[in-house]
């Protein structure tokens, strides 16, 4: 999905409401002057001067406000930024990770020396090795929610993407708390921006800026890669720390070996066990139970 960032003037901002005042529709963000939803994308004008171009049509809405279309990913990155990922999201033991991380152009040299590059690609002990590496010299923010207060905040009426867009929006915002300057920010689109939209409206606090769900964004943008770097090893090692705390070595993933595991937790820490160490909503616990009788 097409995700473009301009910064208009105050001109050329009236003349982008005006152009689209028929496609306008509410938002609750109070950075937001304007939103509109015309056929094949969304309008975003923030307070701050910088108007988002979001779905299948952007490029062809912006290119009217002076964008010009560019297939270098060392363009896009030409500049500072904040990209975030997350980690756990598919794993029925561990926590869930997000790191929001603030790359410069003149760190590029630095992360392409380490081999920086999508934490899917990579090998858990490369990720270990080179991810305290990254938290030295980079500005980032992570965020660990561990499953028994995953398991609480599910209870309360979060669901799964809910809980990543409230993480997501907490770590890009307390990393611009600490003074960075971001240009552009990038995350890793786990969900349409649509949705995005509609749940961190429920956010007591607001990022002020544009912000862009792009896929695969962690093969794309060094910031987004180095926060899944960060965030797999934050995951890696809270998955240890729960196995050695309850005695048995836990799998990443939710295949049928998490079952099993699963059912020996239940048969000697019962739930309350299970609830420690798993995302208790995923279908492995009924499965475990199963396995257990």
């Amino acid at each position: 999905m097409s995700s473009i960032v301009l910064q208009l003037s105050e001109k050329e901002k009236s003349q982008v409401k005006s152009s689209f005042s028929y496609a306008t529709q509410p938002s609750k963000n109070p950075y937001v002057e304007a939103f509109f939803k015309p056929d094949g994308a969304s309008i975003t004008i923030y307070s701050s001067g910088k108007v988002m171009f979001q779905g299948e049509k952007a490029e062809t809405y912006a290119q009217k406000w002076g964008h010009k279309p560019s297939t270098s990913t060392t363009t896009q990155q030409n500049n500072p930024m904040i990209g975030t990922d997350e980690v756990g999201n598919g794993s029925y033991f561990g926590g869930l990770s997000v790191v929001a991380s603030y790359v410069k152009p003149a760190d590029h040299d630095f992360l392409k020396s380490l081999g920086v590059d999508d934490s899917k690609k990579m090998t858990d002990q490369k990720i270990r090795q080179i991810a305290p590496l990254l938290k030295k010299k980079i500005a980032h923010q992570a965020l660990l929610l561990a499953p028994q207060k995953y398991n609480e905040v599910i209870e309360q009426g979060y669901n799964a993407v809910s809980i990543k867009v409230a993480l997501h929006n907490q770590a890009i915002f307390l990393l611009l708390q600490k003074g960075v300057q971001a240009d552009q920010i990038v995350i890793d689109a786990f969900t349409s921006p649509k949705n995005y939209e509609k749940y961190v409206r429920q956010e007591s606090n607001q990022v002020p800026q544009a912000i862009s769900l792009i896929e695969k964004a962690e093969s794309k943008y060094l910031a987004v890669a180095v926060s899944s770097i960060i965030a797999r090893a934050m995951f890696l090692d809270n998955l240890d720390q729960l196995g050695q705390g309850i005695g048995i070595t836990l799998p990443s993933g939710a295949g049928h070996k998490s079952d099993v595991v699963a059912s020996q937790i239940l048969r000697t820490h019962g739930m309350a066990g299970l609830a420690k160490t798993a995302k208790l909503h995923f279908a492995n616990t009924q499965k475990a139970q199963k396995l257990l009788k």
